[in-house]
């Protein structure tokens, strides 16, 4: 009977185990850059989203923990929850602390520090890394090859170069700038699963309110 009850509670906790992958074990990270105003023309309108009322042009999705091929998520961490006023403080980058706190929740718990330590490393990646100061300058909507929004951060980064950055699209509008980083914040060419390249060459990009 007690083989019996140890067998069932096993099983009971295996969803939670199945959940995601060790905290901390990772590769590199992919940094996500949001074009706003295309996400709110999307969807965020729709939404009454809190970033749609703000000028925030390329906005941080989130810093994502990276294997060579794949990723984990949710991960199982001693870790305490980030504070209200610790997703509050996001805001201006992220748009909304709603997002702060699922980015920690899905993809920081990986990281395999605090939640401060996450979001730390998430402004610093952000912050490190130079937006294209011609795409805040468009007036209207514009149809544009995803190449070329490459190209633009290229130019503002010297740093960077074409393996270390991809431009996404979704529904034919440009969605996100995926940038690789190393542990350490530092571009590195990403992994061959995350070079997926939008190949649109008239992709919508909405101009900033």
């Amino acid at each position: 009977m007690r083989v019996m009850i140890a067998a069932i509670l096993c099983l009971l906790a295996l969803p939670l185990w199945a959940r995601g992958e060790k905290s901390g074990a990772f590769d590199y990270y992919v940094m996500a850059l949001s074009w706003s105003p295309n996400w709110c023309a999307l969807e965020g309108d729709a939404r009454g989203a809190e970033q749609c009322s703000r000028d925030l042009g390329w906005s941080l999705h989130g810093l994502w923990p990276q294997y060579e091929r794949g990723w984990p998520s949710y991960c199982p961490t001693i870790e305490r929850n980030p504070s209200r006023a610790m997703t509050a403080d996001m805001a201006d980058i992220m748009g909304s602390s709603g997002l702060a706190w699922h980015q920690w929740n899905k993809h920081g718990t990986c990281a395999g520090g605090s939640a401060s330590d996450y979001y730390s490393q998430s402004r610093f990646a952000y912050e490190q890394i130079t937006r294209p100061p011609v795409l805040r300058k468009l007036d209207r909507r514009f149809e544009i090859s995803a190449k070329v929004i490459e190209d633009a951060f290229l130019q503002s980064n010297p740093d960077l170069t074409a393996d270390m950055i991809t431009i996404t699209c979704r529904d034919g509008h440009i969605q996100e700038a995926r940038i690789c980083l190393t542990k350490g914040l530092v571009p590195r060419p990403c992994g061959a699963d995350v070079r997926r390249d939008c190949q649109s060459t008239d992709a919508v990009l909405e101009p900033l309110r």
